[in-house]
């Protein structure tokens, strides 16, 4: 049986209705949503802050769940999963927990400067405005259903 490791993302959301897309640090010209693993024994919504606060440093005072939606998966490309050895080589790719973060109006800045850093910039969109052609190939089917889940977006 195929073993996928657990994931949340974020869809943070400002007062205007855009969303955030993060720049990848180490690599240019790849923007996603933030998101991470849950770590062994961790409750997902905990999962949720944690990756929200260590990648672009909002606490939970910021913002407000409105909806979720679990049960996205995506395999590993064999550079991944047979590459270098990493926590991720045991998964043959990820199950995402996604959740709708409506931010307040007055939140704090961004921090993406914390480390381990993971974005070098940001920026609101508009979820239409969001291209597949930012995302390595295994992860666009996925957006693509996040996207329509979540905004009612159709982005092929």
């Amino acid at each position: 049986m195929a073993l996928y490791r657990s994931n949340v993302a974020a869809l943070v959301v400002n007062p205007s209705g855009q969303i955030l897309v993060c720049e990848r640090f180490k690599i240019p010209g790849s923007w996603q949503f933030p998101q991470g693993g849950v770590d062994e024994g961790e409750k997902i919504e905990r999962a949720l802050v944690r990756e929200i606060e260590e990648e672009i440093g909002l606490g939970p005072e910021a913002y407000e769940v409105s909806q979720s939606k679990g049960g996205y998966r995506y395999v590993y490309p064999d550079n991944i999963r047979k590459g270098k050895p990493s926590h991720k080589n045991k998964f043959v790719g990820q199950e995402q927990t996604y959740f709708l973060c409506r931010v307040q109006k007055d939140h704090p800045e961004l921090n993406l400067m914390r480390e381990p850093r993971e974005f070098s910039r940001s920026r609101w969109i508009q979820p239409e405005e969001f291209k597949l052609a930012w995302l390595p190939a295994f992860k666009r089917e996925v957006y693509e259903a996040v996207m329509k889940d979540f905004f009612g977006v159709d982005l092929s």
